[in-house]
């Protein structure tokens, strides 16, 4: 699988402005993806104010997307802020190039910026099957979370996006790598660079690690659209010749 990762800066509770800067980098890709990954909050940044920026699944952003797959024929992902039965979501989308759409609800809220008192948690893990590979997409703070991201459904792939910021950046590098190393998966993770209305700077280290947590992609520090190459084959083998998941702990996943 060939994954494009766009690492960018985000004009702070913007969508149109974003939707054409996006848009830009993804209609001067020449070479052929089958998935292209947006950042946490791609429409807006990481607002605490959704009341003004939130949009429905019919809106214009999901109808971008869908738009956007079906030009590349490649499925995009990212989440953005939605508004469903007078609750707000930081949702991630995943969107099929024939169009279906697949949604997960970030289940960890950032309580540090109080996340958590203007939106709804999700409850649901989401596996999306896609081109022969099971993924696991999850949201920023999720990553701190091992046991929720544990890979009982033994998925291929770990998707992080997200807003986090430079001050922490040590903490999403080893993260990453060791999210990779328990569950023998690769993990791609996709953040922003710039800074944002809070005057929060992002680098970036958008990246891709493989199984073992050697880079398939090293962190990338700026603004661009970077390619990871991902060997099924290989995962695959490795796991069968290690066979390390096979000794995993059982567990029953509460309700927050």
């Amino acid at each position: 699988m060939k994954i494009a990762i766009v690492q960018s800066s985000l004009s702070w509770e913007n969508p149109k402005a974003n939707r054409n800067y996006l848009g830009e980098k993804i209609n001067a890709i020449t070479e052929k993806a089958d998935l292209i990954v947006f950042p946490e909050m791609f429409t807006t940044g990481f607002t605490m104010n959704p009341s003004a920026v939130a949009e429905t699944m019919q809106g214009e952003t999901i109808l971008w997307l869908q738009s956007l797959a079906q030009a590349k024929n490649s499925a995009i992902t990212g989440s953005l802020i939605i508004k469903e039965n007078n609750n707000f979501y930081n949702r991630l989308v995943f969107i099929f190039p024939s169009g279906e759409i697949q949604y997960y609800d970030k289940r960890h809220l950032f309580t540090l910026a109080g996340e958590d008192k203007v939106y709804t948690s999700g409850t649901q893990k989401l596996i999306v099957d896609y081109l022969g590979w099971k993924i696991c997409p999850l949201v920023c703070y999720d990553l701190r979370f091992p046991v929720f991201a544990r890979n009982s459904e033994e998925y291929d792939l770990l998707i992080y996006v997200a807003n986090w910021p430079k001050p922490r950046i040590n903490a999403w590098d080893i993260l990453l790598q060791a999210r990779s190393v328990e569950n023998m998966c690769y993990t791609v993770g996709v953040n922003r660079i710039g800074k944002d209305q809070n005057n929060l700077e992002y680098v970036g280290h958008s990246q891709a690690v493989d199984f073992i947590g050697n880079y398939v992609l090293e962190p990338q520090e700026t603004d661009g659209v970077f390619f990871a190459e991902l060997d099924k084959k290989q995962l695959l083998e490795t796991r069968l010749k290690l066979g390390f998941l096979n000794d995993r702990d059982s567990f029953e996943l509460k309700s927050l």
